[in-house]
């Protein structure tokens, strides 16, 4: 059924798209492409579910079979953010689904009409096959219902997208009952240039991981560590992409840049860039609100401020970017790993060796770890998720399906003896 509904949400992407736009603000090229990124995970789990199962072990006893089986869960509770109101909702559901699980979805509130009519999608796919629509259930609600569904013991498994302060609130109460949970929480991601990097890459690279949605994704890129032999030049071509970027109505075409989604989130906006100003940042580019109808701020860069300031820790959901200089490699490694987040990561170099200790133990610290390519953007076939306080969940692909069924380790005495394991007698 994962494949009819992949059609159903093709057939109806782009009004699909505009709704997502509509609501969440995000341009509609990107609100179109979340709704792709279902489709494709609809296609992925598809096929997935001809490969999922576990090994045939080998067993230490004469006439034994060690076997591993995987089970549904039974009920995935699936707690939603605004940025990717589609998206997440389909790489948690294409895979729960295909593992023999129902879900139960909550929404984010102010992205409540996408949610309904995925699920009216949804739900007919499920009618038209003779089964319930309800094993795609969706409830509608704030706090008070995301509370409910994490101190509710029928809830086999909890996968919750949002900030890591809720984040950590959710996995409390979950862990209390001794519920599983899958977390998918904040990020402070950084792009590491170093001085043989291809600068053709990096500045288109560094102007969508920071600009891409508004800054409103968990990926986007918020910290930008430059050598300091190209810091300068790198800086200015930066601000000059920046300057380029069409800011408007997000369903106009020529459109790369929407507004925030909250007035609240324009105020984190302000009081971010006073607090990097505060700290001893230089605001270069942007760094105020648009006046225009809507939630509009300019695109920022803040230079000048050390890698441990303590704005440079925070996450301010909002496009900020803080350019810091480093020396040596291990330092700003160092620097990339300081940040209790630890989600998406990226560096910039033609240097093998670098490349190799940047993926290895003494290298990145995150769940994402990318090599010329910016921040964000992951592709649906591996494993998405972080390290830390970023809540060590995976989702999508990879074997992240494992997180949505229950393990059993079962051993087949087909002999006439009982031998025991560890060569132990008993008699």
């Amino acid at each position: 059924m994962d494949e009819q509904i992949g059609d159903a949400l093709r057939q109806k992407i782009k009004a699909l798209g505009s709704l997502v736009s509509l609501e969440m603000g995000k341009i509609f090229v990107e609100g179109v492409g979340e709704v792709q990124e279902y489709v494709d995970v609809c296609d992925y789990a598809v096929g997935l579910s001809r490969m999922i199962g576990g090994p045939i072990l080998p067993s230490e006893r004469p006439g034994h079979a060690l076997i591993e089986q995987w089970n549904p869960v039974g009920l995935v509770g699936i707690i939603t953010a605004f940025n990717f109101p589609v998206a997440v909702y389909g790489w948690n559901s294409a895979v729960a689904m295909i593992c023999g699980n129902a879900c139960l979805w909550k929404g984010a509130p102010t992205t409540s009409l996408i949610s309904v009519a995925v699920t009216k999608i949804i739900a007919k796919v499920l009618e038209d096959n003779r089964v319930p629509g309800a094993v795609c259930s969706l409830v509608c609600g704030g706090a008070d219902v995301g509370t409910a569904m994490a101190r509710d013991e029928r809830m086999d498994l909890l996968s919750f997208t949002g900030s890591t302060k809720v984040g950590k609130q959710v996995a409390l109460m979950v862990q209390e009952r001794f519920g599983r949970s899958l977390l998918e929480l904040g990020g402070n991601n950084a792009i590491i240039v170093f001085e043989d990097a291809d600068l053709n890459l990096v500045i288109p690279s560094a102007l969508f991981a920071a600009v891409g949605t508004a800054g409103q994704r968990c990926t986007t890129a918020r910290r930008l560590f430059l050598h300091e032999s190209i810091h300068d030049e790198v800086v200015a071509k930066l601000s000059k992409a920046y300057a380029q970027v069409r800011i408007g109505d997000p369903w106009d075409s020529d459109t790369l840049y929407g507004p925030l989604h909250t007035k609240e989130a324009v105020k984190m906006f302000l009081d971010a860039v006073e607090q990097a100003k505060q700290q001893g940042g230089s605001v270069v580019y942007g760094g105020k609100v648009i006046s225009r109808p809507g939630n509009y701020v300019e695109p920022t860069i803040v230079t000048g401020l050390p890698h441990n300031a303590p704005i440079v820790h925070t996450e301010t959901f909002a496009p900020i970017l803080y350019v810091l200089k480093f020396k040596e490699e291990e330092e700003v490694f160092a620097w990339n790993n300081e940040v209790k987040q630890g989600l998406s990561s990226s560096i910039f170099t033609k240097d093998l060796g670098r490349i190799f200790r940047w993926l290895g133990p003494k290298g990145s610290d995150c769940g994402i770890v990318n090599v010329n390519i910016p921040t964000s953007g992951a592709e649906i076939g591996g494993a998405f998720g972080g390290e830390k306080h970023t809540g060590g969940g995976r989702e999508s692909g990879s074997d992240s399906w494992k997180l949505y069924m229950r393990r059993s380790t079962c051993t087949i005495n087909y002999s006439k003896n009982l031998p025991l394991a560890q060569g132990i007698k008993f008699q």
